[in-house]
């Protein structure tokens, strides 16, 4: 969809973030490159710094409290939770008082706080219309990814915004049953730490090979992103393009084989699981209140 008509699909759309930091900041510049205007988005932000620094870049208006905030009925009302999760509590049950008085079926609520349950934060809310996303890091540049679950109550419609909300800052994708948001935090809201740790490894064994720091992590920086698209540009599995790179008895071969006894696939899928498992943990902690 252009920039065009994604304008023209939501010119009725206003979006209130609840929070101004990084990700709030990311997906506000995103909508705006995306045909959104200024004067579709308020945010709701308690550190003036903060507030005013968003005003004055991208011209959206401030909201000090939860209680100054207001609804056009005459618009599509958007509510982008991007708190931290152990505020979004205390928040949502602020929240609630005044979307019971919103007139129906009350603004579309997309949570981007890891961990939060669709049950709990309809529960908080006492609100229905929600839609659960987890961005990642990366929607800081415009490259992120983030998965999405929403229950029937939601409508095509609503799907369709909040994906075209997320996609402001990269691509996203939905997913069939709640408890697989925990394998999307797993996988990509965690994986940038992964990729970065993967590079602090490639560049320091470049070192101690005798390159210089700036050498080598040149080196290792453009050899991940150069495969990275690679990848991404072929409909060939990943293991094919690495069989391709890997002759028998060369120096791939060799350094694979020191990855193949060391457990290097085994690792990582502990290591992705552990993330997976604490995510499920994170999600049984903050619902209990």
């Amino acid at each position: 969809m252009s920039t065009n008509q994604t304008s023209q699909n939501n010119s009725n759309v206003h979006i209130t973030f609840i929070g101004g930091g990084n990700m709030g900041r990311a997906l506000i510049s995103g909508l705006l490159a995306n045909g959104f205007n200024s004067n579709q988005i308020s945010v709701v932000e308690a550190n003036a710094v903060t507030a005013l620094k968003l005003h004055e870049d991208f011209g959206v208006q401030g909201i000090g409290t939860l209680e100054q905030i207001t609804f056009d009925f005459s618009k599509n009302n958007v509510l982008v939770m991007a708190i931290k999760p152990q505020d979004f509590n205390v928040v949502a049950k602020g929240l609630a008082a005044k979307l019971k008085h919103a007139s129906a079926p009350g603004p579309l609520i997309l949570s981007i706080a890891a961990g939060i349950r669709l049950k709990d934060m309809s529960r908080w809310l006492d609100h229905a219309r929600c839609v659960r996303a987890m961005p990642n890091t990366p929607a800081l540049i415009g490259k992120g990814i983030t998965g999405l679950f929403a229950d029937t109550a939601v409508n095509e419609a609503d799907r369709e915004l909040a994906q075209t909300i997320c996609n402001a800052v990269g691509q996203s994708i939905w997913v069939s049953e709640e408890k697989l948001m925990d394998a999307v935090t797993a996988v990509s809201g965690s994986g940038p730490a992964y990729v970065f740790a993967f590079l602090e490894a490639m560049q320091s064994a470049g070192e101690k090979l005798g390159l210089d720091e700036k050498s080598a992590r040149k080196l290792a920086y453009a050899t991940l992103e150069g495969a990275t698209q690679l990848a991404h540009n072929s409909d060939e599995h990943a293991g094919v393009l690495r069989e391709r790179v890997t002759s028998k008895g060369g120096t791939t071969a060799a350094a694979l084989e020191v990855m193949k006894q060391e457990g290097w696939n085994e690792i990582l899928e502990k290591a992705i699981d552990a993330a997976s498992q604490r995510g499920k943990a994170m999600g049984d902690e903050l619902g209990k209140s």
